[in-house]
């Protein structure tokens, strides 16, 4: 997006920090198969470098348009070793965070929150949301504790992570009766992907506490398989492109959002791009989103059917 780069994360100077983020904690059954996954969703983001103006991307468009936000860019490289990896993803949040940047990150798979969250371990209270197709609520996974399946689980047990709201839930696996069973005790809010085709995103966004720091965590199986097909369990009946987009907005009207990342892209089993295109208009409308939310953004914004945009 025409975006500046930056080598040192700890100077900078931008409301917001961009990270790739190969790899945490891979199973050996599947290894890093995401590891390709920034690069993939760059590839397609010169497409929505400024200026430029569509009914989806008008925020993000009037923000880049004028030149009054800052960004930077960094990868952490994949290490062979997972704790290592949970290291630098660590540092690398707590470095954006300690410069009052907010980080996004591109994954990666889903052990990737996990090493994010606990960088902000005595920094407040946070919300997190996720938005995935499983809830990830396996204590381990063939001795492996700190793997795609158990993100939520790990969540719940880190003392500055106070509400769990998890939305879009219709896969099997990533949780056995006795997980649902140990996330409902611990006060996890469950708004599945049925519930919202059926009543709408009110109810997720009745369980935002006005005014909460809010850690967004988005697995891109949340997606239906119809435009996001790059995943490694596709699951039909998921969100479209549109309560994707209107449950961010819709969040970011109730809470700052703190974090955000999004996680199990899989260009390996892309078609045609289509699943790197939805991810990265996803990423354009949280980049405009956290525009916003740090003043950045002009006051008012322009008219969506105003004809002189354009289509």
């Amino acid at each position: 997006m025409g975006l500046p780069a930056c080598s040192n994360l700890s100077r900078p100077e931008a409301d917001a920090v961009l990270v790739g983020v190969p790899a945490a904690t891979p199973y050996a059954s599947v290894g890093s198969y995401c590891a390709d996954a920034p690069d993939a969703i760059r590839a397609v983001m010169p497409s929505m470098r400024p200026p430029f103006i569509t009914m989806t991307s008008i925020l993000m468009a009037r923000c880049f348009h004028h030149g009054c936000v800052s960004w930077t860019l960094e990868t952490c490289p994949l290490a062979e070793d997972a704790s290592e990896n949970r290291a630098q993803i660590r540092e690398a949040v707590g470095a954006i965070l300690n410069a009052g940047a907010v980080p996004l990150v591109l994954g990666g798979d889903d052990s990737v929150p996990i090493p994010l969250f606990e960088a902000f371990a005595g920094r407040g209270s946070y919300t997190v949301l996720q938005i995935d197709a499983h809830i990830d609520w396996r204590d381990d996974v063939d001795g492996e504790r700190l793997g795609l399946s158990s993100t939520m689980r790990r969540a719940s047990e880190m003392g500055h992570i106070g509400r769990i709201i998890q939305v879009g839930q219709r896969g099997v696996g990533s949780a056995r009766p006795a997980d649902l069973a140990d996330a409902k005790a611990a006060g996890v809010h469950f708004i599945s992907a049925h519930q919202l085709h059926r009543e709408g995103l009110e109810p997720v966004l009745r369980l935002i506490e006005p005014g909460s720091e809010l850690l967004i965590t988005f697995d891109c199986d949340a997606l239906d398989p119809a435009i996001m097909p790059a995943v490694i369990g596709r699951v039909p009946g998921g969100l479209s492109y549109w309560q994707a987009v209107d449950l961010l907005h819709g969040a970011a009207d109730w809470a700052r959002v703190a974090s955000f990342d999004l996680v199990e892209f899989m260009p390996a089993r892309d078609l045609d791009g289509t699943g790197a295109l939805v991810a990265g208009r996803i990423l354009a409308t949280v980049t405009g989103i956290v525009a916003r939310q740090a003043g950045s953004a002009a006051e008012s914004l322009p008219d969506p059917s105003d004809p002189s945009l354009g289509a």
